[in-house]
């Protein structure tokens, strides 16, 4: 296993959400330096606050706000990540949005928008930087996935969908980007205990998964350096 003290530069799309904030709390305390985004700006500020007090061996943090659904703000956050720190080694795509509507009540812009943020602004990080890590022969990218990536539920076909093409998505770069030993996953847990998680109102966000196990569980795998990797992980609720 490799040691991410190694001072790995990680950019953490989504940074504010639920899991968001537990995945930058175990990256930094694994010695990476962080670029954060995410839409609110004095979010991003608090989080980064909040990281210093992990942040003991003073790894560098920086963010930048915007919308993933504007490809003009996410050529501003792509060209600040260059500006503070140049190139990205971990790349984690956790910027997510949930729709729960019938198909007869969705629209356009509906779809659209889950497509903007949920499958087109994976493709256009992982296009950028996996530019560096081809470079480095070394590289991580890590797209959260759901349940929702293997299965379908009610007034789900929007949400449901835009999860089956990042698994598609992260399936290709896998294979893609693997002989630069770069390693793309794809996280699909099961609902989580977030802000995201209380949209779904027909289940019980008691028997939730906690965001900071899935973080941990992220740390883990993408030490892992020799022959072994698991590019599809599926993380299941014990209760459901």
């Amino acid at each position: 296993m490799i040691k991410i003290s190694d001072r790995k530069n990680c950019l953490i799309t989504g940074a504010t959400g639920g899991l968001g904030r537990e995945i930058a709390k175990q990256l930094v305390i694994n010695n990476c330096n962080l670029f954060l985004t995410a839409k609110n700006e004095k979010r991003l500020q608090k989080l980064k606050n909040e990281l210093e007090t992990y942040n003991h061996n003073k790894c560098k943090i920086s963010y930048h706000s915007g919308n993933l659904s504007s490809i003009n703000h996410i050529k501003q956050i792509i060209a600040k990540v260059r500006k503070d720190f140049g190139s990205i080694d971990i790349l984690i795509n956790c910027a997510g949005i949930f729709v729960s509507k019938s198909i007869s009540k969705s629209n356009t812009e509906d779809f659209q928008k889950a497509y903007d943020v949920n499958i087109r602004a994976p493709f256009l990080f992982c296009k950028e930087f996996s530019k560096d890590m081809i470079k480095k022969r070394w590289g991580r990218i890590v797209n959260m996935g759901s349940s929702s990536s293997y299965s379908g539920f009610k007034n789900g076909s929007i949400y449901c969908s835009s999860k089956h093409a990042i698994l598609g998505l992260s399936r290709a770069l896998f294979n893609e980007l693997k002989p630069y030993n770069i390693r793309t996953f794809c996280i699909s847990p099961g609902s989580i205990k977030t802000k995201m998680g209380k949209l779904s109102k027909d289940q019980d966000f008691n028997t939730f998964l906690d965001p900071s196990e899935i973080a941990k569980y992220i740390e883990f795998i993408i030490k892992f350096d020799k022959d072994l990797v698991s590019e599809e992980i599926r993380l299941n609720r014990i209760k459901l």
